[in-house]
């Protein structure tokens, strides 16, 4: 039986125009005065999900969802190939929190983000922690250098099938020694050829898909299988990839004592592939009011059954704790 909250439409929803050609689609669902929580979703580019309404107590909360830049509802998509995404930057994303809680009134709120999400949550938090009420993170990222080093190669030892085919998705006129792959694989995203595009984002999903399976043998997305949907979110990803998510490296674990009055909850999973166990070990050190929670048996996706429990677990944990 799933651990999820029933299934909930929103109440209200809308397009956020950011005054620099982005319209970012919002939606709030649960009670209207209940707390809020702000959920940051994954990729970057996986778009908000259905599912992701059912993390909380929909009587207790009030649950704000939005679209990150060029990706699910928000306009212009990135699977527009003439869509520019010089401006879909890991500040812009910030700056596009912030202005959604000045929209829905908001003085502060919890934050839930899981991978990529987790990142964006730290950034935001760290930048306006007078906002933050309360935070949960699971399959913990920071983006950092050598986070996107494993995803992109240093887990070419556990899978030399999958690394074989996805090295081969690079035609050898672009390969170099040094296997960066989010630059290569960028390049051929942007491709002017479509079907180019097209390849590559699906040979970058099969990359991504190999670590799931593993851990999940029912784990991929079903909205991995529209070619609209795995062209946005590869797109997006390798373009923060090459960019470092303008970070310095190890700037949010640098920066975690701005979190110091700020309670939080990190879920990892042992068999998490994608995001290793050291990154959110690491936080908790520098995170002076976190708490982490390691499920033995859970993997990097929200919908392991032991991962979802554990988010309900922490979400409903928060829901009674004051207003700041």
């Amino acid at each position: 039986m799933s651990a999820l909250y029933p299934e909930i439409e929103p109440y209200d929803h809308g397009l956020l125009d950011t005054g620099d050609g982005n319209l970012i689609y919002w939606e709030t669902c649960g009670n209207p005065i209940g707390r809020p929580a702000m959920v940051l979703h994954g990729g970057p580019g996986s778009g908000c999900s259905t599912d992701a309404r059912r993390q909380f107590d929909p009587a207790a909360y009030r649950i704000v969802l939005f679209d990150q830049r060029n990706c699910g509802r928000s306009l212009p998509s990135a699977a527009d190939p003439a869509t520019n995404l010089s401006l879909n930057t890991t500040w812009h994303l910030v700056a596009d929190i912030e202005r959604l809680r000045l929209l829905l009134g908001i003085d502060s709120w919890l934050l839930f983000g899981n991978s990529w999400g987790s990142t964006l949550a730290l950034a935001y938090a760290e930048t306006h922690p007078q906002r933050v009420a309360a935070i949960v993170l699971s399959g913990v990222t920071t983006t950092r250098r050598q986070e996107i080093d494993w995803l992109c190669r240093g887990m070419a030892p556990l899978f030399p099938e999958e690394w074989h085919r996805f090295r081969q998705g690079i035609p050898s006129s672009m390969q170099g020694l040094d296997a960066d792959m989010a630059r290569d694989y960028h390049r051929l995203l942007n491709d002017p050829d479509q079907q180019t595009c097209l390849k590559a984002a699906r040979d970058w999903h099969d990359w991504e898909a190999a670590s799931i399976l593993l851990a999940d043998p029912d784990g991929l997305p079903r909205r991995w299988a529209d070619p609209a949907y795995v062209l946005t979110r590869a797109r997006i990803i390798t373009h923060y990839f090459t960019n470092g998510a303008w970070l310095e490296d190890s700037q949010l674990l640098k920066n975690a004592g701005r979190l110091a009055g700020i309670p939080g909850i990190l879920l990892q999973g042992r068999f998490d592939i994608e995001a290793p166990l050291v990154t959110a070990w690491e936080l908790a050190r520098a995170w002076p009011k976190s708490e982490l929670r390691i499920l033995p048996h859970a993997s990097h996706s929200t919908g392991n059954p032991d991962m979802s429990a554990a988010i309900i677990a922490a979400t409903d944990h928060f829901r009674d704790f004051s207003q700041k």
